[in-house]
């Protein structure tokens, strides 16, 4: 659980105040100005309601240079950022023709596979002119190519799964195969803040599902028909690694199912790159579901669940994905093929190896110099994923502005995507980074770091920094 200082607490809730109220007395006028204007609208009751449009109105707008930023070459360790510019306050943001060549630490490149790669992209090529962009056609129809059965075949190995099932987008992947597996009666117990989450601390999981089992479900009481604990391999906006072992053994103890989702994970921790089951020795066979999308370590698009022969054959008669959506496109699926294949060495090169030693490497590198340097930053070990804590409102654009100003592209979030006091900068680290990179980085970001007042450790004492890294060296 985050331990957020007092102070910090207080200022951020007092900055968040502020921009709350102004936006308020702000909103009281406007009423009186649209109601002098003529509008064709009047009568109409206003399309976008609530809390939501006023955070994006009084508070988001103000800020959202530091979102969605266009870029013109593909997402490797340095990338083109288009520059933009507003005449209106940040209301509305336009492109100009010049670009930044940026340091890249936003993007989930994890194994270096988004940019041009020697076997994968001849292999992406030769596809595309023999199957064309697209399928324009859902699976159940005209659909699915030999490349889509030879993807899932190869992911249900790669996994260690039975059988499996593609997606032609990740997000999907959940948001159409929970509806399908859950019906009336059921009961998912998942998380609700990622780290602060009652299933990656297994003691709470234990008295949340002893607590359901004996209430039963609402008003009636009748027992729940079926259990599902959706943990994440890798939390996303934290960079924690989940607790697997003592979940399984939890949930085999109350029977109830695990759905392992491991969009982050999945190819970019493990020995062979196979995801949080073979970094913690957990046994496949004791995941009853196993979800992972192919944007992060594999550099396509996608996502697929893998599990039993049954259950996957379940899915395909149900799943409005595979019957109504268009198919994985067939380019994409062969990226995903060769990326796999380079991993495992099939290639008839380390190449995959030399990938995932790197990535470690440069993940527990640069955690460790952050963590001297006196920044907070959340996550394990081995985790690509490392946010840095930035907490008042108006630190993030201030860290982000300022980093972007000296070539280095960063990710911000904020609230909703995380809770509204726990901002933070989300970095994401490719094992296409060289040592280099890594070390402009932290130069950038311990000074960009001291400008805004994001330190909220002491700093480990320069003369202690360098003869650790002598030792290290040694």
């Amino acid at each position: 659980m985050i331990a957020i200082p007092y102070l910090t607490a207080l200022t951020t809730y007092f900055s968040y105040g502020l921009l709350f109220a102004f936006g308020q007395f702000r909103d009281f006028f406007r009423k009186f100005i649209d109601r002098c204007s003529s509008n064709n609208l009047q009568g109409y009751a206003p399309i976008c309601l609530g809390l939501e449009d006023f955070y994006i109105r009084r508070l988001y707008l103000r800020i959202q240079d530091c979102f969605g930023r266009p870029i013109s070459s593909a997402p490797d360790a340095w990338f083109d950022v288009v520059e933009r510019y507003s005449n209106d306050n940040n209301k509305t943001l336009k492109r100009t023709t010049k670009i930044s060549k940026c340091l890249n630490l936003g993007s989930y490149n994890y194994l270096g596979f988004a940019a041009a790669d020697k076997y994968c992209t001849p292999r992406v090529v030769e596809t595309l002119k023999k199957y064309s962009p697209s399928t324009c056609s859902s699976r159940v129809d005209g659909g699915t190519t030999a490349l889509h059965n030879e993807l899932e075949e190869q992911v249900a190995s790669f996994v260690r799964k039975p059988a499996a099932i593609v997606f032609g987008m990740g997000y999907v992947t959940n948001s159409a195969i929970l509806p399908v597996l859950m019906g009336k009666g059921s009961l998912i117990i998942s998380d609700s803040l990622n780290h602060n989450s009652i299933v990656n601390v297994p003691s709470h999981l234990e008295e949340v599902l002893r607590e359901q089992i004996a209430e039963g479900q609402p008003r009636t009481h009748r027992p729940w028909k079926k259990i599902i604990v959706i943990v994440e391999g890798i939390y996303s906006m934290e960079g924690e690694i989940c607790k697997l072992p003592d979940i399984i053994v939890i949930c085999k103890k109350y029977k109830a199912y695990t759905y392992l989702d491991e969009a982050h994970s999945i190819g970019a921790v493990g020995k062979t790159g196979r995801g949080v089951c073979e970094l913690l020795s957990v046994d496949t066979a004791d995941i009853d579901i196993m979800m992972g999308t192919f944007t992060k370590s594999f550099g396509s698009c996608g996502g697929y669940i893998a599990g039993s022969k049954e259950l996957i054959k379940y899915l395909k008669y149900t799943c409005p994905a595979h019957l109504y959506a268009t198919s994985i496109s067939p380019p994409a699926a062969q990226q995903i093929i060769s990326s796999i294949k380079v991993i495992l060495g099939e290639d008839g090169s380390n190449r995959g190896a030399k990938k995932l030693a790197q990535i470690r490497e440069n993940s527990n590198f640069f955690r460790t110099e952050l963590q001297k340097m006196g920044f907070e930053v959340l996550g394990d070990d081995d985790s690509p994923v490392m946010p840095i804590m930035l907490y008042n409102p108006a630190k993030i654009p201030a860290f982000s502005r300022e980093c972007l100003k000296q070539n280095v592209a960063v990710v911000t979030v904020a609230f909703p995507a995380t809770p509204l006091l726990l901002a933070r900068a989300r970095i994401c680290i490719s094992a296409s980074h060289s040592r280099e990179d890594l070390v402009k980085a932290l130069e950038v970001i311990s000074r960009v770091g001291d400008l805004v007042g994001i330190k909220y450790f002491p700093a480990e004492p320069l003369k202690q920094q360098q003869e650790g890294k002598t030792v290290k060296f040694d």
